[in-house]
């Protein structure tokens, strides 16, 4: 392995690597989480330990996959440790997931958010939230299809913005006069809630705000010392963003009663109101809108690469077409079948059902990647490894009971939904089959 490292520029020190962790998971999901971890634990207690414990979780997922990332630094990430520990059916079922449930629902999802907040800041007709969320998607998909440099400058443009809301209502909220009690002690849930489920569904709900830590150790091989870098930025990254993500629910339930919370999609816009008035609320809210727009734009520009790439090998029906780049060099057709997918799950998805059907199918993928790790080390000692696990096999464990518990928790207590995204997911499975039998056939 390792083969084509050598071609990397080794020019990334701790600080370029922290932002990049920070950046590439803070996304819009700490905006509009409160709302169902709150419903699902029911207490301040137990909602502020489920954003606890997802942060921990995330920064042993972080710190295990990483070491995989700097062993096999292939295009590809995720689809290629796979592959390469298990063979290419499972590998295939990743970048099916991926290509149907993951990338578009992640769009459908924040669309329908972004559109949600289009009517609480402007007062327009609810009517309005599937033709403004297609919108939305479209006009991304299409800024996206004019060529990747294009995009880019959307998401540099966004990626500043998304932190000032954050930054304002987390500085301002802290030391900001609230008449609301609040107990962290002791943990309990909600009334009539078991804590194990009430904690299960919060920890799921939280993981979408988490997601995003498996890109971070894609730059270890561009790293001038990734043994010492990466392992300190995945570690001081994870818990500064699991801090941040703590404080402002913890400012979320400090201003505004938690039976205020529960199911409210425009809680933190709600909050802001209070914090800063009429003016100062829409004008964070505008930081949000932002915030959730680059996060659509981030999504749409790199999913439609995961079909390219599974086309290259010919695995896809229609991979002649699915291949075929633009002038502009982009994946047109990927584009295309990535935001028709998306709009139909505008149509027929709400968000939080969106989030954690994605969430429980990524993490299936996630797991597995965490056992892989325990794995090769076991089949291949002498493995070149830049980056090795902290505190293996502790962490490593630590991040595969966190998954199995997700996975198992979510099967059990939200079983349609799980059966639904295994059910998308295992339809590659003939699909993967018919093509290995063409190759086969036609060799």
């Amino acid at each position: 392995m390792g083969e084509g490292t050598t071609d990397l520029k080794k020019n990334i020190g701790f600080v370029a690597a922290l932002s990049t962790v920070m950046g590439t998971v803070i996304g819009a999901g700490v905006f509009f989480k409160a709302a169902v971890v709150s419903e699902a634990t029911g207490t301040v207690s137990l909602s502020l330990l489920a954003w606890f414990l997802g942060g921990v979780i995330t920064i042993c997922a972080g710190l295990t996959a990483a070491e995989l990332a700097a062993a096999i630094p292939e295009t590809g990430g995720m689809m290629r440790y796979i592959e390469y520990t298990y063979g290419k059916k499972p590998a295939f079922l990743l970048g099916w997931a991926e290509t149907v449930i993951y990338f578009p629902a992640n769009i459908a999802a924040l669309a329908i958010i972004f559109s949600t907040q289009c009517i609480n800041l402007f007062g327009l007709s609810p009517s309005l939230l599937v033709p403004i969320g297609v919108a939305i998607a479209l006009f991304l998909t299409l800024t996206n299809l004019l060529g990747s440099k294009v995009g880019g400058h959307v998401q540099s443009f966004t990626t500043l913005f998304k932190l000032i809301p954050i930054i304002v209502i987390v500085v301002f909220g802290l030391f900001a006069k609230s008449d609301v009690q609040i107990s962290l002690f002791p943990v309990t849930a909600g009334k009539d809630l078991g804590i194990a489920t009430a904690l299960g569904h919060g920890l799921l709900a939280t993981m979408f705000a988490y997601d995003g830590w498996i890109h971070v150790g894609n730059i270890a091989g561009e790293m001038k010392n990734p043994r010492k870098h990466l392992p300190q930025a995945i570690l001081i990254g994870l818990a500064g963003i699991m801090v941040v993500y703590m404080l402002i629910n913890y400012v979320f339930l400090k201003t505004m009663p938690i039976g205020q919370i529960i199911g409210n999609n425009n809680a933190a816009s709600d909050v802001s109101t209070m914090l800063f008035g009429e003016l100062g609320g829409k004008l964070v809210t505008i930081g949000i809108l932002i915030s959730v727009f680059g996060a659509i734009n981030g999504y749409t520009m790199t999913g439609m690469r995961i079909p390219y790439a599974m086309a290259l090998d010919n695995t896809l029906p229609f991979s002649k077409q699915l291949k075929k780049l633009s002038q502009n060099g982009i994946p047109i057709n990927c584009g295309i079948l990535q935001i028709a997918i998306a709009c139909l799950m505008i149509f027929l998805g709400a968000f939080n059902t969106l989030t954690d059907m994605l969430i429980f199918v990524i993490w299936i993928f996630y797991t597995m990647t965490f056992l892989a790790t325990m794995i090769l080390r076991k089949r291949e000692p002498d493995m070149h490894r830049p980056y090795k696990t902290l505190f293996y096999p502790v962490v490593p464990i630590i991040a595969i009971l966190g998954g199995s518990f997700i996975v198992i928790n979510t099967l059990f207590t939200q079983t349609i939904l799980a059966l639904v995204g295994l059910a998308l997911t295992f339809i590659g499975l003939p699909i993967y089959l018919y093509k290995s039998k063409q190759k086969v056939d036609t060799e």
